[in-house]
């Protein structure tokens, strides 16, 4: 699944590209995605201009005058711009087309990504209201994350994947942030204290900032909007490499079952 760096890769990606210009037409080839693609989508977004591009957790958001598209790309979604010419493939179920043009399309193989449409303010969509704070920003901080985690008996990584906590620390990254700070995922997050916590939230920023440099993690088939895949995946220093020497200490890497995922983490440098 695209993860908070492969979903802020796309954004920067696409954003020079379709902001100010003007939708001429969408076309919906599957509206039946994760969630129906609203049938008022068509009109309401044609015409209009894209504002800006930003993201919230893993969605994109589409502003215009008229409201927001709020763009998710599920399990194998990607975001491909091209010629508003070009055929579309077996898996292409929506395409926003700007009138110089150019084509936003969507890509989605196991259709569980979605394209959705709101009025509101964003951030009052029922998606994306309870979400907690964005990792790379000054809203989060270690008072946060030590005042939320007490009284949590549940794990550490769990915690952290949580994103009424913070959004976006999916599970590779969980692993690579509690590698980077010493921590042991299976740590109840209650009896983190504040000095480990304030590792990290340093861990968790460099790790993401590292991701979103490198393009994001390829897993699968996820490939950035330019259709080149992420580079991250070559710096991982915990995740996948379960029976591999640790990079800092040179033990094994060990693997466990954590909340049906797979977690990955050195047994030496991890306590």
């Amino acid at each position: 699944m695209p993860e908070l760096p492969e979903v802020e890769t796309t954004r920067r990606g696409i954003a020079p590209h379709i902001e100010g210009q003007r939708v001429s037409e969408v076309v919906v080839r599957q509206p039946r995605l994760r969630w129906p693609v609203p049938a008022r989508l068509r009109t309401a977004l044609r015409g209009q201009v894209i504002d800006t591009v930003r993201r919230r957790g893993k969605y994109l958001l589409l502003e215009s005058a008229a409201g927001t598209a709020i763009l998710h790309l599920g399990m194998s979604g990607s975001l491909h711009l091209v010629d508003a010419g070009q055929p579309p493939g077996r898996h292409d179920h929506v395409d926003i087309v700007f009138a110089n043009g150019r084509c936003l399309r969507l890509r989605d193989p196991r259709r569980f990504g979605a394209v959705l449409w709101t009025t509101r303010a964003a951030e009052r969509h029922k998606l994306l209201q309870a979400l907690g704070p964005e990792p790379l920003s000054g809203d989060f901080d270690v008072d946060h994350l030590f005042q939320a985690s007490r009284g949590r008996r549940v794990s550490i990584k769990a915690f952290i994947m949580d994103s009424k906590v913070v959004v976006g620390v999916g599970n590779i990254y969980a692993s690579e942030s509690l590698f980077m700070a010493g921590i042991h995922p299976k740590s109840a997050a209650g009896r983190v204290g504040r000095a480990r916590y304030e590792r990290l939230v340093t861990a968790i920023r460099q790790v993401l900032d590292e991701a979103i440099a490198q393009g994001g993690t390829t897993l699968r088939d996820f490939t950035n909007s330019e259709g080149r895949p992420g580079y991250f995946q070559q710096r991982l220093r915990v995740y996948g490499r379960a029976g591999e020497a640790c990079v800092s200490c040179g033990g094994r890497i060990r693997s466990l079952q954590l909340g049906q995922r797979n977690t990955f983490y050195c047994p030496q440098c991890q306590r």
